[in-house]
């Protein structure tokens, strides 16, 4: 073995030249494949974040995805007569017997639960009116699954368990109803009848229409004022695990017979962009990884058209056609080795680089960090791919050596 690596470096180091060439080659598209991974697969894992943070990983609403059937159809399904137009009884939308299928729930590991209970509500101040959201919860279980305690600018979902006429509005109510900690506001109920609340907390998300479209009350508060009392109609959920919203989903729905959505099936049409996007991605940064092994075949090419008197030399004197082929490999194989090593420390610096660049876009106040993903999966990938394309790249040439007659290349040099 020692024999092949000597003489495969001292091939590459008789073209000097072309062999920096191609080494040049290699670094550049590891380098640009790390970047280019890097940014691409941030920016994607920054948007899920953002979907998933904001979102519930699973929702349980108070439906079905099947309609019930009526007690004729199901006590004569292949009736001959039908009877058509039948109206369903009238029912009170909830989840029913919320607690026992909460207690449900969260017996299931890895994950937390709260119920809510949402509607539609008018608040009114100062002959102002606004259609918002209305939100009701119990604070110490939303604060496990939402990340609206972390965007409050004034008070907490604390004050709401302090203060039962307390609500929870954002930045930009506040700013259209000219509203301030303490202050009240009045709630148009259900049944018509106008309640008071007083302002507790004030959040900021940075979406204008959440900021000004939603309030959070207490449950006990909004069950009074939406008319659903020992109602919930939604259970949120985050998981420890996202990825795994889908099949714990399913199993939800099976226990409690209520629709549950995970975040997944909501958002479908928005991952299956995002593949498409990861596959043009990797197509076009492999490309450049493509283009520097026909630097390395051109490379090895002209070396084995160089040295044909020295190939038959070598057969002539006991190296086998697997032996020659072996030393091309391994020329392949160093330029690999040495081009990812380089590729990969340019990588990381083009990352470092790119991850420090500040923007900041129209009309937003916080500054924007280009999202850089430092996963080791991606290293890999670079890595891979190059030694590929090396090893690739030298085979052709290699084949083309062994097959070389050592007679025939002698007489033509005598």
């Amino acid at each position: 073995m020692s024999i092949t690596l000597d003489v495969a470096l001292a091939h590459l180091t008789s073209r000097k030249r072309q062999t920096l060439v191609s080494l040049t080659g290699v670094v550049l598209g590891v380098a640009f494949f790390l970047a280019v991974s890097a940014l691409m697969r941030g920016s994607e894992r920054d948007f899920i974040k953002r979907l998933v943070d904001n979102s519930p990983h699973i929702t349980v609403y108070d439906e079905v995805r099947q309609g019930r059937l009526q007690p004729a159809e199901r006590r004569w399904p292949q009736a001959a007569v039908a009877v058509s137009n039948v109206r369903p009884l009238p029912d009170r939308r909830g989840i029913r017997g919320w607690a026992q299928r909460l207690a449900t729930i969260e017996a299931l590991p890895g994950l937390r639960a709260a119920p809510v209970l949402t509607g539609a509500a008018v608040l009114t101040f100062a002959g102002r009116e606004q259609g918002v959201t209305l939100s009701g919860a119990l604070p110490e279980k939303m604060k496990q699954v939402t990340t609206i305690e972390e965007k409050m600018t004034a008070g907490s979902l604390d004050d709401l368990a302090s203060d039962a006429n307390g609500i929870i509005v954002g930045q930009g109510l506040v700013e259209k109803f000219s509203l301030r900690m303490g202050g009240s506001v009045n709630v148009l109920a259900a049944d018509g009848s106008t309640r008071s609340l007083r302002v507790v907390g004030i959040f900021r998300t940075g979406t204008a229409a959440y900021d000004e479209g939603q309030a959070f009350v207490l449950l006990k508060r909004a069950q009074a004022l939406l008319g659903r009392e020992n109602r919930v109609n939604r259970v949120i959920i985050q998981l420890d695990d996202p990825y795994r919203a889908q099949d714990i989903a399913q199993t939800i729905e099976a226990a409690t017979g209520y629709k549950s959505v995970s975040w997944i099936e909501a958002s479908e049409d928005i991952l299956s962009l995002l593949l498409v996007r990861n596959i043009i991605m990797y197509s076009v940064v492999s490309a450049i990884l493509l283009v520097a092994a026909f630097g390395i075949y051109n490379t090895i090419s002209t070396i084995v058209m160089e040295k044909t008197r020295d190939i038959a030399i070598m057969k002539s004197i006991g190296f086998h056609a697997r032996d020659l082929r072996r030393i091309f490999l391994v020329e392949g194989l160093i330029v690999g080795l040495i081009g990812s090593a380089a590729g990969v420390l340019l990588g990381i610096g083009l990352m470092a680089l790119l991850g420090s660049v500040e923007i900041r876009p129209p009309g937003v106040a916080d500054v924007v960090h280009l999202p850089v993903w430092w996963g080791p999966e991606q290293y890999a990938m670079a890595i891979g791919f190059a030694m590929l394309a090396c090893v690739g790249a030298s085979w052709l040439p290699a084949r083309r050596a062994g097959r070389l007659r050592p007679v025939a290349i002698l007489r033509g040099a005598t």
